[in-house]
């Protein structure tokens, strides 16, 4: 397949440019930004230069398709609010230089897609979720991002772009190339990875209700103070997780609201997330377990009351053996006996595709391991060599 790397990766710094940062190379560009929107007309621009037939789904996720049925190959080109430029950008110029090569060549049937919101500004991987079946439009468009505002009112950024959603049976299976967005490779040497499954997630917001009041006059022994609830509440976690988890599980208190979140007031109110995943449904389900029981237990001992909203979820997902096999093809072709077989971490819109096809995952290293960051990084060297792996993948394929 005459696949371009200049060409390539031409277009990746050119998606760069949209929502620069000016540290580096990060990025900043959220779901329905300006520069969001922007890129995505960009890269519209790009699928019709190369001969593909350009589609927006309800969610703002945008296709270049060629008719009949082919694979599908793309991730998402949103960034986290401190972004690097290649977290899902390099995976949607990697579908589209594939899918570009592919007409250029006569076939294979490729097609490719930037997904939106995996970075989950209003949710968890919001657009393939909806499209794959895991989320309704209806509850997505309840969902707020962190200013407030609604989904439902940023889709209409959108405008006269929208059409309905597409029917998954079109496509064939779906291949997602991603930077590692850990160590492993980088440490190791590796060249790319090829991934056999990606973790499953859990994800709960929890409100801990105590009593705002003077910061100086109110003893410690009579205050119900919302933020030591969550102090106590992490410390004891921690313990109850110990004889549970593996090294490879995880889980973080990543989002933190304090009201009135003044220094001269006992805070009245808490507001926190807490995110976990694991490679096995049965320890994601004893850490929840532990998680309620133990959140409950520091707020009756504290005198605190408690809302808990409704999770988030996305099980596991093992990767299709015909797919990940021509990965395995690919990658030993493109860097021989320098790659090497992986779990993901991170979540990915192929967790959501999983429900409606085939999918596969390939990794190419990140620098540092660092990821979610503007010092983000990969040697274009090893760009080229992870689109080297999915081409002859998609050969392979045929």
């Amino acid at each position: 397949m005459p696949i371009d790397p200049e060409r390539f990766l031409a277009d990746l710094h050119r998606l760069r440019g949209f929502g620069a940062s000016g540290v580096g190379k990060g990025v900043c560009r959220p779901a329905f930004s300006e520069a969001d929107m922007a890129a995505r007309d960009w890269l519209a621009g790009r699928m019709e230069e190369a001969g593909l037939r350009t589609h927006f789904d309800p969610l703002g996720s945008l296709f270049g398709l060629v008719e009949g049925p082919s694979l599908l190959i793309g991730s998402h080109s949103d960034s986290q609010v401190e972004g690097g430029w290649l977290d899902g950008a390099l995976g949607v110029i990697a579908g589209l230089e594939v899918a570009r090569a592919a007409q250029e060549a006569g076939g294979p049937p490729v097609s490719c897609v930037s997904f939106q919101d995996e970075e989950g500004r209003f949710g968890v991987t919001t657009g393939s979720a909806v499209w794959g079946g895991a989320l309704s439009l209806a509850q997505a468009d309840a969902l707020e991002g962190p200013d407030g505002v609604p989904l439902a009112q940023a889709r209409k950024a959108l405008g006269a772009r929208v059409g309905a959603f597409l029917d998954p049976d079109r496509f064939t299976g779906f291949l997602e190339m991603h930077i590692e967005q850990g160590p492993v490779l980088d440490t190791e040497g590796a060249r790319l990875g090829v991934v056999e499954a990606i973790v499953g997630l859990r994800n709960l917001t929890m409100t801990l209700k105590g009593a705002q009041n003077h910061a100086g006059t109110t003893p410690m022994h009579l205050r119900k103070d919302a933020f030591q609830g969550l102090a106590a509440f992490t410390t004891a976690l921690n313990e109850r997780f110990r004889n549970v988890v593996t090294p490879a599980t995880v889980w973080t208190i990543g989002h933190v609201e304090l009201h009135p979140n003044a220094h001269a007031i006992v805070p009245g109110e808490v507001r926190f997330t807490l995110q976990w995943r694991d490679g096995s449904i049965d320890r994601l389900d004893r850490m929840e377990a532990i998680a309620r029981d133990t959140v409950q237990e520091v707020c009756a001992e504290r005198g605190l009351g408690l809302d808990i909203a409704p999770k988030l979820e996305l099980a596991p997902v093992s990767m299709d053996r015909r797919l990940r096999a021509a990965l395995e093809q690919g990658a030993e072709f493109a860097a021989p006996g320098a790659w090497r077989l992986m779990p993901s971490g991170a979540l990915h819109d192929a967790t959501n595709l999983s429900r409606l096809m085939p999918v596969a995952m390939l990794f190419v290293p990140s620098i540092g391991g660092i990821s979610h960051d503007f010092a983000e990084d990969t040697a274009e060297e090893d760009l080229v060599t992870g689109l080297r792996a999915l081409a002859a993948a998609v050969s392979a394929l045929g």
